[in-house]
């Protein structure tokens, strides 16, 4: 059984068909609930309506690339005159203030990360674990992440992987064998303070 088209242009084909075979086989359909007459009405008033669209999505282009090009030119001289300003009172923030801006920030100097938080393995397999936090609420700006693990036995924790994300998969861990692992976050600065452990046995 045939399905009804999903796409314009198929239904547009579907209509202009349908119609021309209700007016010349009139034999086989001599009364159909809409008349092939009022079906190109309203398929011509469709193609009106569709041409209408066409017309205002380009007019609607049209404005947006202006304003577009005219919020640019704006941007481009406001700053220009904004740089001047900051020349004219060697960025004296109070008269800069004056423009509605201000002058330059002092820097702050970057610290630590933060503590990486709820540290899971959702999913495990032979010899593969795969890892995910949430990154610090606090601290400096995270550059990456030192993924750190241990036998459940030992003190001393080795690095298994450096990761940007906040997940990791670890493969070729040792099997058989309970371990724990956990997250420190890093920057050029230093690190932050360990997450919580996960115990895992591959």
């Amino acid at each position: 059984m045939a399905r009804f088209p999903i796409s314009e242009p198929e239904i547009v084909a579907l209509a202009q068909a349908s119609i021309n075979g209700l007016k010349t086989n009139t034999d086989f359909y001599p009364s159909p609930p809409i008349d092939p007459v009022e079906l190109s009405v309203k398929l011509e008033t469709y193609l009106q309506a569709r041409e209408a669209a066409i017309t205002a999505q380009a007019a609607a282009q049209q404005a947006t690339a202006a304003k577009n090009e005219s919020l640019q030119e704006l941007i481009d001289d406001l700053k220009s005159d904004l740089r001047y300003a900051e020349i004219a009172v060697d960025y004296n923030d109070a008269q800069l203030k004056l423009l509605g801006w201000g002058g330059r920030r002092e820097r702050t100097s970057l610290q630590p990360p933060g503590q990486s938080r709820s540290l899971e393995a959702p999913r495990q397999g032979e010899g593969w674990v795969f890892l995910d936090w949430k990154e610090p609420t606090e601290g400096g700006t995270v550059a990456a992440y030192k993924v750190q693990s241990r036998p459940r036995t030992t003190e001393t924790w080795q690095e298994s992987g450096t990761a940007i994300a906040s997940e990791i998969t670890l493969v070729n861990q040792p099997r058989n064998t309970p371990l724990e692992y956990r997250v420190v976050a890093i920057n050029k600065v230093g690190e932050g303070q360990p997450s919580n452990t996960v115990a895992v046995t591959l």
